[in-house]
């Protein structure tokens, strides 16, 4: 038997397949300021590889609780490989100048970094509960089911962990009550095994984690580099603000057991 074939298939191109007529075209700079087109890519790169996290993190909790170890950690070690990628495009918009920048800044208004949706419901999936729900019908959706942390749970008591049974039983909405003495206790019986699937999965998420945490310095200091202690646009706290954010962790425990 082979495979059906759409009509259209015979046809299908490189750039009708990527939209490159719609992709190219969506970039509108305000001015003619030279670098405002790489700060508009920049940003729409970000939201891009936002897309694809979000879409591997449900992969990732689907794997999780369906006791699907080894696939879990690929699509984490997946995530991670993005983070760092993300990452590093900071580099690239760090050869902007704070004069260069200037010279287009106005345009921006009321538009900020902080207006993205898909990174707040990003936080939402990795546990943060104390966003503002009705920014976002995602993230307020996302703020009410599992965390990628309870899908872990999930897949530990699957395992034959010894789960405590309020940390299964909790409601999803609520932030995470970090430091549980009986959590803790179960993670460092995970660890005991350090080469078990378990005990990987949680390395790997320790290094999503770490890939965000990476992503907020990176952020903070591109931001002190070309804006210094200026408010940011749209009215955001700029620096300051990025400056709380950091050593956040999403996974507190996961770090947290290592000097239990």
């Amino acid at each position: 038997m082979t495979p059906d074939v759409r009509a259209d298939d015979d046809a299908l191109t490189y750039s009708t397949y990527l939209r490159l007529d719609d992709l190219l075209d969506a970039q509108s700079p305000r001015t003619g300021e030279h670098d405002e087109l790489l700060f508009v890519i920049i940003h729409q790169v970000y939201e891009l590889w936002f897309k694809q996290i979000l879409h591997e993190a449900a992969r990732l909790q689907q794997r999780l609780e369906g006791g699907d170890a080894a696939g879990a950690l690929l699509t984490s070690r997946r995530i991670a490989k993005i983070l760092k990628t993300v990452v590093g495009q900071l580099d690239v918009l760090e050869t902007m100048t704070p004069r260069q920048f200037a010279s287009f800044r106005p345009e921006l208004g009321g538009s900020s970094g902080f207006q993205s949706e898909q990174f707040r419901e990003l936080e939402a999936v990795l546990g943060r509960r104390d966003l503002d729900p009705s920014r976002d019908s995602r993230t307020a959706d996302a703020m009410q089911r599992r965390s990628v942390f309870d899908s872990l749970l999930c897949y530990l008591a699957a395992a034959g962990h010894d789960v405590p049974p309020p940390a299964l039983e909790r409601d999803p909405s609520q932030q995470w009550p970090a430091g549980d003495e009986a959590v803790l206790s179960l993670l460092k019986a995970v660890y005991a095994d350090e080469r078990g699937a378990a005990a990987q999965l949680c390395e790997a998420l320790v290094d999503v984690d770490e890939g965000v945490q990476e992503w907020r310095y990176r952020h903070v200091k591109m931001v002190e580099r070309i804006i210094g202690a200026q408010p940011g646009t749209g009215g955001s706290a700029g620096a300051a603000y990025l400056r709380s954010t950091l050593f956040r962790p999403a996974f507190p425990d996961l770090w947290q057991v290592r000097g239990v």
